[in-house]
């Protein structure tokens, strides 16, 4: 067998040669007249800056003669490699090519001297081939997060992953309760085919670690990594754990090859220290953990994890961690100290990983010795309190190349993985069936799309706290809003001191956006209260009821105050519905408390403190009822008249096209997703209210004044466009026979009203 390889080696030498040289000697006496200066390998390379200002009759020839080298340096490489053994799926050509994902020069040039000492010294056939990952091998990812930052960031890291990978995925998080809840929502509404997830409670963890003191920033979180062993599945035999500071440039497929280098009883794949911590100089009296050499980083890990088990990898932490404390006292960098501690006693556990897998971009490292060219770098880490804003010759690089990914729009992948059998989605089967069923040549057909078109959905987008009032009176403010409202945000802070629900209507770009607006505030960094919801962009029409309802589902109080991001609450509104929510008997009737609105035409508006102070306004012509001059019955049920003497609440009745502000309770009707854009989004909310027999009270003493603004985009487009106005009337019909067949005989007059809107 051996003979036959070194035979077929030669011969596809020799034809090769005789193929190419002649061709690549002609290249190179016809460029022979010309000088070249010679590209630069990589973005970072300083020259790089030639190119710009080079001729650009030069370039074309450059270029022929780059790809003329690259193509002879691919072919003295191939002519190099002895020939795969053939096996049974090889016997129709590049079959197996095409079926997995080639590894062999994965770490080629960058100082993995284990696989360069195996081809030199021949130790091995010539015709054994190298580890490859079949295409349709699930790769399992392990992360530890926990709280709103680190759920946000998390997502850079899972969007890297998901952009270059070529498998299955099955991500297995290790969560507090509010990660869990941002992550499960995110994944639920994401919907990327072939990616599973798993999560697991730290709260229950944190005894198996609370006995280690910390001082890391990571806190008790950042020692879950110890305990993978015994918190990830028995059967799960190997996987790759990270940071969620961590940016993949590299198809994660790569890495994960690497275990089949693992010799011995290795069983941590690690990436050298790349900063002077563990040599104890960085400072006098510098006292790190015990570590081999420089050490080791834990932001990636290969574990296997069958191996760790049989050697007790609990009990081996376990006791090194207290020997260690007994003179240390405490961790420093938390999982990280414990992990090099055992590794000085036990070497043989570690294989070295290139130090490409885990470029480390704190301040002072020697990150830069890991690449030449930017095809080098395999996995960027931020492990530094600075993150973005650390120190390296080529950071800008790096954080634009991070910023990529922050901004990456994540709809764009939920691309398929053809040929792998995956598990049945039932939610992306009644999806798909559902969409299957509208007629595509009905006029309204994106109308009716659009109900159920799954949004990519980011809850608690900043971080969130606050308990509501024992006394099951509090009250949550509920509105929506795109980028072109988010001037409003400030001043609705300051006219409300209660919790609030916003969901946004954002793009991956606007959402950093927003992030920038909202952490140069000092008015809603002051607030911890208020619960910032992304739903993410897709479709052509604003979802604005289903934002309403993203809104709505994350209210903890017992009632809510349901409101446009373009109203401004009267000051002391808050704490006046609390009142009134005892007043009125909220708990035990069903309620439906109607806040008068007004508008101003003034972009300036000396705001009424009082309803006096509203009613001197209002005989001025400084205020008007909301839409009077063109809208008159979306508010006239209000009796704005009783309204200016009324003292005590009063009930008013339902009448067609009503559309009034609210507080009702948490338990009531979501509104309806068949309407979008511009048009009988609230009017239909009323209705439902309506038909449950909700009792609607105008407060007396509680108004809300709407602030000009810009027309919005569906107004025009209602405006403007005929079809839009004819879509609106047909899905208005639906809607009422929906009713009707729902609530029986008592929905009779929505079908009988005349609504014209």
């Amino acid at each position: 067998m051996l003979g036959m390889c070194r035979g077929r080696r030669k011969f596809v030498a020799a034809s090769l040669a005789l193929i190419f040289i002649p061709a690549l000697t002609w290249l190179y006496l016809s460029s022979a007249n010309f000088t070249v200066k010679p590209l630069p390998l990589s973005p970072l390379d300083p020259q790089s800056s030639v190119l710009i200002g080079a001729a650009a009759e030069h370039q074309d020839l450059e270029l022929q003669l780059r790809d003329a080298e690259e193509h002879n340096h691919a072919l003295r490489r191939e002519i190099s490699l002895p020939p795969r053994v053939p096996t049974h799926s090889s016997h129709h050509g590049n079959s197996r090519q095409g079926n997995q994902l080639h590894t062999h020069s994965t770490e080629e040039g960058t100082g993995d001297s284990e696989a360069k000492k195996g081809v030199a010294s021949g130790n091995s056939s010539d015709c054994v081939p190298q580890p490859v990952v079949n295409k349709c091998e699930t790769i399992h990812i392990a992360i530890v997060c926990a709280g709103y930052n680190a759920s946000r960031d998390v997502v850079t890291l899972v969007k890297s992953v998901l952009f270059h990978r070529r498998n299955p995925l099955h991500f297995h998080f290790i969560t507090d309760s509010i990660a869990r809840k941002i992550l499960a929502d995110l994944f639920h509404t994401w919907m990327v085919p072939a990616v599973h997830v798993n999560f697991y409670d730290a709260d229950e963890l944190k005894s198996e670690v609370s006995w280690i003191p910390n001082k890391h920033y990571s806190g008790i979180y950042g020692l879950m990594k110890l305990v993978l062993t015994k918190t990830l599945p028995s059967d799960l035999q190997k996987v790759i754990v990270l940071d969620t500071d961590i940016t993949f440039a590299t198809d994660i497929a790569e890495l994960w090859v690497v275990f089949h280098k693992f010799k011995g009883q290795q069983v941590l794949g690690l990436v050298e220290n790349q900063s002077d911590w563990y040599l104890g100089n960085l400072w006098k009296n510098h006292r790190p953990w015990p570590a081999l050499g420089r050490g080791f980083n834990t932001g990636v890990i290969l574990l296997l994890l069958d191996r760790l088990r049989k050697l007790k990898w609990e009990q081996m932490w376990r006791l090194t961690a207290e020997r260690e404390l007994m003179s240390m006292l405490s961790t420093s960098l938390a999982d990280q100290d414990i992990f090099n501690a055992v590794i000085k006693q036990n070497p043989f556990l570690v294989h070295q990983l290139p130090c490409f897998w885990n470029v480390q971009l704190s301040d002072h490292t020697r990150s830069e010795k890991c690449y030449k060219d930017v095809s080098d770098l395999k996995v960027i880490h931020w492990n530094s309190p600075k993150k973005l804003r650390v120190k390296n010759k080529h950071v800008e690089f790096f954080r634009n190349l991070y910023l990529t990914f922050l901004e990456y729009d994540g709809n764009l992948l939920r691309r398929e993985l053809f040929g792998c059998p995956s598990e049945t989605d039932h939610n992306s089967e009644n999806l798909q069936k559902t969409l299957s069923e509208l007629d595509e040549d009905d006029p309204c057909y994106e109308f009716r799309r659009e109900r159920f078109t799954v949004h990519r959905t980011h809850v608690y987008f900043l971080h969130y706290e606050y308990e509501p009032a024992l006394d099951n009176t509090d009250v949550t403010l509920v509105a929506q809003l795109s980028m072109d409202r988010l001037q409003m945000l400030e001043a609705i802070c300051k006219h409300w001191e209660g919790p609030i629900s916003l969901a946004l209507y954002l793009s991956d770009a606007e959402a950093q956006q927003f992030l920038r607006y909202a952490q140069g505030s000092e008015v809603l960094m002051s607030r911890s209260n208020v619960g910032y919801h992304i739903v993410y962009k897709e479709g052509q029409f604003y979802p604005v009821n289903l934002l309403r309802n993203v809104a709505m589902g994350q209210v903890n109080t017992p009632y809510m105050f349901l409101s446009d991001i373009d109203f401004l609450p009267m000051y002391g509104l808050y704490e006046y519905l609390r009142k009134s929510v005892v007043q009125l008997d909220m708990g035990n009737t069903k309620k439906a408390l109607v806040v008068p609105a007004f508008e101003t035409l003034r972009y300036r508006l000396s705001f009424p403190k009082s309803k006096a102070e509203l009613l001197s306004q209002l005989d001025m012509g400084t205020l008007f009822t909301f839409r009077y001059h063109v809208w008159t019955k979306g508010h006239a049920p209000t009796d704005f008249a009783k309204w200016r003497t009324a003292t005590t609440p009063y009930r008013v009745q339902w009448e067609a096209d009503f559309e009034p502000y609210v507080m009702v309770r948490r338990e009531c009707p979501e509104y309806d997703r068949r309407f979008v854009g511009f048009g009988w989004n609230k009017v239909a909310h009323i209705m439902e209210l309506d038909a449950q027999e909700y009792e609607f009270v105008v407060l007396p003493n509680a108004y809300m004044i709407h602030m000009p603004h810009a027309p919005s985009f569906d107004i025009t487009k209602f405006r403007s466009n005929k079809q839009y106005r004819a879509c609106l009337k047909t899905l208005k019909e639906e809607f009422q026979q929906n009713m009707s067949r729902r609530y029986g005989f008592a929905a009779l007059k929505y079908m009988t009203v005349d609504n014209n809107s």
